[in-house]
């Protein structure tokens, strides 16, 4: 068992540092904002979440649960950060708008900027 366990550990642990050097790759090679915030949150949060899994394999029990409150809080806290950098670099002018399929923040923000209605 123990050797079940230290195989599928390693295997989570390198899958893990894969998707994060494909996540740097990403961030320093793609050239537009959208594409490297894709790099930035998703790949980077599944190489974390990987590499918690494995370590959590290898550590008693009572580890293992701080490493799952690591794994929630990095569930819950990069959705957020992606959000707001999103949408700084959209008003900022950092995202071109032309690529969007679908520009729903484009259409609030000419909502508000025209007031309530009368």
């Amino acid at each position: 068992m123990s050797t079940v366990l230290g195989v599928l550990s390693a295997v989570f642990l390198l899958s893990g540092g894969a998707f994060s050097l494909l996540g740097a790759i990403g961030l320093l090679r793609f050239a537009d904002t959208a594409s490297r915030l894709h790099a930035a949150s998703k790949t980077q949060t599944l190489g974390l979440l990987l590499i918690l899994l494995g370590t959590a394999l290898q550590v008693p029990v009572k580890y293992g649960l701080v490493l799952l409150l690591l794994a929630l809080f990095q569930l819950v806290t990069v959705p957020v950060t992606g959000q707001i950098v999103g949408r700084t670099a959209y008003r900022t002018g950092a995202v071109r708008r032309g690529d969007l399929v679908v520009d729903e923040l484009g259409r609030r923000l000419e909502r508000e900027e025209a007031g309530p209605p009368d």
